[in-house]
């Protein structure tokens, strides 16, 4: 088993908004990754405490994933940190180096780690 990480930013706190954008953020994960769906043991999201006006958990069903194990969080509240930010992480049955993931870190997001192997929405 191994994880994926993403993240990625709305501008307002809509229930429309953190749903595209939740899942732009999953289709590009499973997309730059090769997933298969069923690989997918589970999601865990957090959101920063911004967000308020939907679970990105909701956006994940809508798309198909009825089920798969998925978890919604708020993230606690740091005075600096980036703000309007969805996370996550799954959980992949399988195996795959370190080299062969692709963390997807979108919008304001992708300054959050430029340490890891990621891709950005532009390439």
């Amino acid at each position: 088993m191994y994880t994926i990480r993403g993240a990625t930013t709305v501008k307002n706190n809509t229930e429309y908004e953190i749903n595209e954008a939740v899942q732009d953020l999953i289709k590009k994960i499973i997309n730059y990754n090769d997933l298969q769906s069923e690989s997918i043991i589970s999601f865990i999201f957090s959101t920063t405490e911004d967000l308020n006006q939907a679970y990105p958990g909701k956006a994940i069903r809508d798309i198909g994933f009825v089920d798969t194990s998925i978890m919604c969080l708020q993230e606690m509240k740091v005075e600096s940190s980036l703000k309007k930010c969805i996370r996550v992480m799954l959980l992949v049955n399988g195996f795959k180096s370190k080299k062969e993931i692709n963390h997807i870190y979108l919008k304001d997001a992708k300054n959050l780690r430029k340490d890891l192997n990621f891709l950005s929405e532009e390439k």
